[in-house]
């Protein structure tokens, strides 16, 4: 049986560079950010060894493995995955796969609509809405419609409507100007703030502090799954895809 302080490595390889994180629940023990510059297919194995050596653990004490299962990166994903899989499979242990803008929602803190974006590559960007609410010392994370990969324009035109919104991520930073732009044509306000943490967003759009460090996110995202029993194999962890890649797209086109 899994404690409600499990001891969880989680993996982040969505983004360029990602992040490994390790901890006991929410606690942290040891993390690395990676190096956007090398490919993670270099450094992932290193940055676990790293954590485990500083936390004073070894790889078969880990009680969850958790890992951002998409959308971002095709490479990123695969890499992530592929490790998380034969890792925790060798060791027969659960396996949580943490949709990689719930874990951007979550590192936005509360608030009543935020969407969650990260690039996609050529200028647009992955998106979601999700609604984020405290629950005790959880943050807990709804999804109000689903991923979508999005041109900035129709990025603004989803939701133009939503007049309190805080936008976050890698991919609402990338877009800032797009969403300037979005908010003074619809005639709403918009704001830049530090206070993640905020029970309230301020009136219009919000743009909010972007967190590098999103495998902290998806392992507490992992910890609430693993409070409730809901800790899948190995085997059945996969790749969370809202478009295909770009060797599928050449293959249909050609």
């Amino acid at each position: 049986m899994i404690s409600n302080m499990p001891l969880i490595l989680s993996l982040e390889t969505a983004t360029l560079g990602g992040s490994v994180w390790l901890g006991r629940g929410t606690s942290e023990l040891a993390s690395r950010n990676g190096d956007p510059q090398i490919s993670q297919s270099n450094s992932l194995l290193r940055d676990i060894n790293d954590c485990l050596s500083q936390a004073g653990v070894s790889l078969d004490e880990v009680d969850v493995f958790a890992c951002a299962a998409g959308p971002g990166s095709f490479t990123g994903l695969r890499i992530g995955i592929a490790t998380l899989k034969g890792l925790a499979a060798t060791l027969s242990k659960p396996c949580v796969g943490i949709p990689s803008l719930a874990a951007v929602a979550h590192a936005a803190g509360p608030s009543d609509k935020t969407v969650a974006l990260l690039p996609a590559g050529r200028g647009e960007v992955f998106a979601q809405l999700f609604s984020v609410s405290v629950d005790g010392n959880d943050l807990v994370v709804e999804e109000i419609d689903k991923a979508g990969h999005l041109s900035p324009a129709k990025m603004i035109e989803r939701y133009r409507t939503i007049a309190n919104l805080r936008w976050a991520g890698n991919g609402a930073h990338s877009q800032r100007d797009a969403i300037i732009q979005g908010a003074e044509a619809h005639h709403i306000a918009f704001s830049e703030t530090n206070a993640t943490g905020a029970t309230s967003l301020p009136n219009g759009w919000s743009l909010a502090t972007t967190d590098e460090e999103l495998a902290r996110h998806v392992a507490a995202l992992a910890a609430q799954a693993a409070k409730i029993g809901n800790l899948p194999s190995a085997e059945s962890l996969r790749a969370i895809y809202v478009r295909p890649s770009d060797a599928e797209l050449k293959e249909l086109q050609g």
